[in-house]
């Protein structure tokens, strides 16, 4: 079924490690755009605009092939969270998260490297919930290092991951890559 090699525009472990756990044959590419969010711009046509960047600029480096861009969010009240700056934005960032329901949000771009007008973009929400969390608790998870390359601070599959409560919907999804999506756009594409 996963039988047409994907370029993956990205350099993220994480995804690298869904895309082998299904046993999809890949190659990575970092895309290495400009990650900057445009004035008003919300998270699902920010997180959707990255994807299909990172897909058509390494598509344009490839020449030929499919490319999968991908782009991941926490969105917590109004406020998008990408990866901290340092341990005092994962604090804080964990402060807003200590207690409530969130959102992942994840951009998904597949792209075929000679046609780029043909570009497949769409996304997945999925909804988290994070345990009340002590002071020392989170000074204890940002000692660990884990949240320093991951949107909104934390690691479900990580040792963030004994914070979870609950959540509605796709669990890749958290991770960084709704495989199944992919999987589906890839049918259509």
């Amino acid at each position: 079924m996963l039988k047409e090699k994907l370029f993956l525009a990205s350099k993220s472990p994480r995804r690298a490690e869904i895309l082998s756990a299904v046993g999809w044959p890949f190659e990575q590419h970092a895309a290495g755009i400009d990650e900057t969010r445009s004035d008003g711009e919300d998270a699902i046509s920010y997180t959707q605009r990255l994807a299909r960047t990172k897909a058509e600029t390494v598509a344009r480096q490839i020449g030929e092939g499919l490319v999968l861009g991908a782009d991941t969010v926490v969105v917590v009240g109004e406020e998008i969270l990408g990866q901290p700056r340092d341990d005092d934005d994962a604090r804080r960032m964990l402060s807003l998260l200590n207690g409530k329901w969130h959102k992942v949000l994840t951009g998904v771009a597949l792209v075929r490297a000679d046609q780029l007008s043909s570009a497949m973009v769409e996304y997945q929400s999925t909804r988290v919930r994070f345990r009340d969390m002590s002071p020392d608790e989170i000074e204890w998870y940002v000692s660990t290092g884990e949240p320093g390359d991951k949107a909104g601070a934390y690691a479900i599959q990580g040792q963030g991951g004994i914070f979870i409560e609950e959540i509605e919907g796709d669990y890749f999804n958290i991770v960084g890559l709704p495989v199944r999506l992919v999987y589906q756009m890839a049918q259509r594409i």
